[in-house]
């Protein structure tokens, strides 16, 4: 339960005012609750002949409080059997119940009542925190994680916590208060039973316990495996094409079989421990009541009891009474063990370390004069070195391009400059200045990106285009979409810019993906542009018309461009081929063509 408090710590704070308005109201609830109990007894004792003592009213600084109170009691209610009639004072007991069950119910309501902000407002938050961290954490971390796994803590794990443990936060503030206000009635009414019963309690509550353990154990395998799952599908959707083409539908399906099962074996075995909770407690309570009654019954009939058998069934009433509370109590610590389980798995990405950070003291980044610089930088995923030793200079308004094999670094050191990734070792500067040293989202704020695959998103023409820029009008949008040579095919469709690209753009061609991709950098209008490998996956009239938009692009911007079609890059002002990590050669297209090394192979196995 540890870990359920410190979840309380860190999400439940906002909501104080909430907590302490539930925690009032159930204490109303529990007191009008014993109340309702103690007028019966009394009066039935009196009705019966039971009780035939006489009373006398009592002044109330004459004795204790509660020696006044029921002596004044009881001689209130001789005074009505005494001038009403012992029928009038059995519909005085029904109305006094009606009125303090309405009360204790109106109490229980509103304790209820404000639990619903804290509820839905945790889990609001716990949404809102994993969303705002899977956006912050660098793109190594999911390099190292299942895209379905991070979906289903978002999805399948939030709705367990929801389900689970906020769903016992009620049954979690109001049991124990419960249980404790019926404790205390019980060491008023007999403390030498209550010590008995406090020995009892503890034993039954290790045992289920041990069980609750179990359980959570169980539900993180659970969770797991449901993100395996998650995975599997992802991947499938993603590789459709693939899998009809190579008739490995079979395969997959067989796979799939086979996690399922495994997911349902896990979920059979703890939701069989899980069915275990309620009639464990609902056992072990009544085999404690049948010992208590056993115990205080001995007691009461040796005469060796200081309690009386009145007062005994109503001690008996109120340890009922506690019964309920516990068994709900024991039932919202299993579900809160469970669902701990999925709190375990959505830490793993809250908890996570974001090592790309802004420095405590940056300096201001607006503009770039001078140009990019890499010095002696040096860079691994893993064991091996991906980057191992660059030194390049990119004068401002210079267009480099990084050709070599695939493999041989071209793309990480390209994401190494908008720190989608930090060096290792040596530095890359800008005008100078370690980029580390600038806030990280001044440094990207002067950067636009092209990648081979366009990343586009469920939505128009017009909000992928704009997307990421604020303030842009109309007509800026349509310019760059006519810089982009797109305005013509955005014109022709449904709705103009206003028309759905659907997923991922999938209602486009690969040429029209990439214009609208190219388009939005130029909307972003920004002095660096990277480009990767941004029309080597288009046919040759798509590839002649992005290549057309490129250039309008890289007008008077820096640009890195990586290439493997060496025709796009032969106006560079520097070409630099790389190799296992390494510049092996630079220099401009006809003095590489000069020298008849590696640059003048990957152009002659083009041309061939």
């Amino acid at each position: 339960m540890k870990g359920f408090y410190i979840l309380l710590k860190r999400f439940a704070s906002p909501y104080k005012k909430y907590i302490a308005l539930n925690v009032i109201f159930n204490i109303l609830a529990a007191f009008l609750t014993l109340f309702s109990f103690a007028l019966i007894i009394p009066i039935l004792e009196m009705l019966f002949g039971i009780n035939t003592e006489t009373y006398s009213f009592m002044a109330w600084n004459s004795a204790s409080v509660k020696t006044v109170v029921v002596n004044n009691f009881y001689y209130y209610v001789q005074c009505i059997i005494q001038q009403y009639g012992a029928s009038m004072a059995l519909a005085s007991i029904a109305l006094a119940l009606v009125v303090m069950t309405g009360l204790k119910t109106g109490a229980a309501y509103l304790s209820s009542f404000f639990m619903v902000p804290i509820r839905t407002g945790v889990v609001r938050d716990l949404r809102n925190q994993i969303y705002a961290k899977i956006v912050s954490l660098p793109i190594s971390f999911f390099s190292s994680e299942r895209k379905g796994d991070v979906m289903a803590r978002m999805s399948g794990d939030v709705t367990e916590v929801e389900n689970s443990v906020m769903a016992s936060l009620d049954m979690l503030f109001k049991n124990p208060i419960m249980i404790v206000v019926c404790f205390v009635m019980m060491i008023t009414v007999s403390w030498q039973l209550t010590v008995f019963v406090l020995i009892l309690l503890p034993v039954a509550g290790t045992i289920m316990g041990r069980v609750g353990k179990r359980l959570k154990r169980q539900s993180l395998e659970s969770q797991n495996q449901l993100g395996v799952l998650l995975s599997n599908i992802e991947e499938t959707i993603g590789g459709l094409r693939i899998i009809k083409a190579f008739n490995a539908q079979d395969k997959v399906r067989n796979r799939f079989a086979r996690d399922n099962e495994y997911f349902r074996s896990l979920t059979s075995r703890m939701y069989r421990r899980y069915q275990l909770a309620h009639p464990m407690s609902e056992f072990l309570g009544t085999t404690t009541i049948a010992i208590v009654l056993w115990f205080g019954g001995t007691l009461i009939l040796g005469g060796s009891s200081s309690i009386t058998a009145p007062s005994f069934i109503y001690y008996m009433v109120i340890f009922y009474s506690i019964i309920n509370p516990a068994k709900d109590l024991s039932k919202a610590v299993y579900d809160i063990q469970k669902g701990m389980a999925s709190m375990q798995r959505i830490d793993k990405i809250l908890l996570a370390e974001n090592n790309i950070k802004d420095p405590e003291k940056p300096v201001e980044l607006t503009a770039m004069k001078q140009g990019i610089g890499y010095k002696g930088v040096r860079f691994r995923y893993g064991d091996a070195w991906v980057i191992d030793g660059v030194d390049l200079e990119v004068k401002c308004g210079q267009t480099v391009a990084l050709v070599g094999q695939s493999g041989s670094g071209k793309t990480t050191l390209a994401d190494l400059l908008p720190r989608f990734y930090d060096v290792q070792k040596g530095c890359i500067t800008i005008d100078g200045v370690d980029i580390r040293d600038y806030r990280i989202r001044d440094l990207r704020a002067l950067m636009g990106n092209v990648n081979q695959e366009a990343i586009l998103f469920n939505d128009s023409f017009y909000n992928n285009i704009t997307f990421g820029v604020e303030s842009a009008t109309k007509e800026q949008v349509e310019e760059a979409a006519r810089i982009a040579n797109a305005y013509d095919f955005i014109m022709a469709s449904e709705q103009g810019f206003d028309t759905n690209i659907g997923d991922r753009g999938c209602k486009l061609s690969g040429g029209q993906r990439q214009r609208i991709s190219i388009a939005r950098a130029i909307l972003k209008n920004p002095p660096i542009l990277i480009l990767d490998e941004a029309t080597s996956a288009l046919d040759t009239e798509s590839e002649h018309l992005v290549q057309e938009a490129l250039d309008n692009l890289m007008q008077g911007r820096t640009t890195l461009v990586i290439a493997h079609r060496l025709s796009t890059i032969k106006n560079a002002d520097l070409i630099c081929v790389m190799q296992d990590g390494r510049i092996v050669e630079r220099g401009t297209h006809d003095q590489l063509m000069a020298l008849e090394g590696t640059y003048k192979h990957l152009v002659d196995m083009q041309t061939f």
